[in-house]
């Protein structure tokens, strides 16, 4: 159970479970969106790994995973690095009976695409991110991909989206999706992907989960790539904890 994260005194109540209708308006998405608008999923140990045993399921808990499924219903679109996609064995968006429900209700398609960024057009026609799926996945390249690459996976049914010259622009990326109607972005990683969006000036919510483990090893961190010409200030939106889980969300500051 999801809990909202108060101090409570010795024979006081203790605070309430946040429900699913509790959920659907602490993570909603802004109305009436003009432009593409990022939210990035990430969960870590508490020692700042980003994995274990070179998968994030390992720092996982039922909140979190409660959590990362409402990010995809809500989502016009799953953004994903090509690293993350390959490691995590990303498939299509699967429909659930809730998934269409919360969807339906909300006006939006019955699943969302996976949009998957790749600069070398390195995903292969016949990985389940293709061929498993109920909407076509839309991989998003730069223009010095190989043209045999990027015919292939036409023929094979992804949508291909050329943003940047010798390697994907996340900007330009963004923009395509826009114009595609797919504006509200929950974007899973990488931390290679994070870290271009972070560079570009281009998150505008974060939900990390912080694990209660000490992973140790070498597993990286959760962002990874050039600095921002300025960091940016994020303010604390929102805390739920689980078993010692923590979910936390932040939002820009203008």
């Amino acid at each position: 159970m999801l809990w909202p994260e108060n101090r409570v005194s010795p024979g006081q109540a203790s605070p309430a479970v946040v429900d699913d209708t509790a959920l659907e308006v602490l993570y909603a998405y802004p109305a009436d969106l003009d432009r593409a608008w990022v939210q990035v999923n990430f969960v870590s140990s508490t020692d700042g790994a980003v994995a274990v045993a070179g998968q994030s399921a390992g720092l996982s808990s039922p909140g979190d995973k409660r959590i990362f499924a409402l990010g995809r219903d809500l989502a016009d679109v799953v953004l994903v690095g090509w690293g993350t996609a390959r490691d995590e064995r990303y498939r299509g968006i699967k429909s659930t009976e809730l998934r269409r429900e919360r969807r339906s209700r909300l006006g939006l398609a019955p699943v969302p695409p996976i949009a998957v960024v790749t600069g070398r057009c390195s995903v292969e026609p016949d990985s389940p991110l293709v061929t498993d799926t109920r909407v076509p996945t839309i991989v998003v390249t730069a223009e010095s991909a190989p043209a045999a690459r990027r015919a292939a996976l036409t023929a094979a049914g992804a949508e291909v989206v050329v943003a940047g010259d010798e390697r994907v622009d996340p900007r330009a990326a963004l923009v395509e999706l826009a114009a595609r109607g797919l504006r509200r972005v929950c974007c899973e990683g990488g931390p290679q992907l994070f870290g271009s969006l972070i560079e570009a000036d281009l998150v505008d919510q974060l939900c990390l989960t912080v694990s209660p483990l000490l992973a140790g090893g070498r597993a990286g961190r959760i962002a990874m790539g050039a600095p921002p010409e300025v960091p940016r200030r994020l303010a604390l939106a929102s805390v739920l904890t689980e078993d010692g889980f923590l979910m936390l969300r932040y939002r820009r500051e203008e």
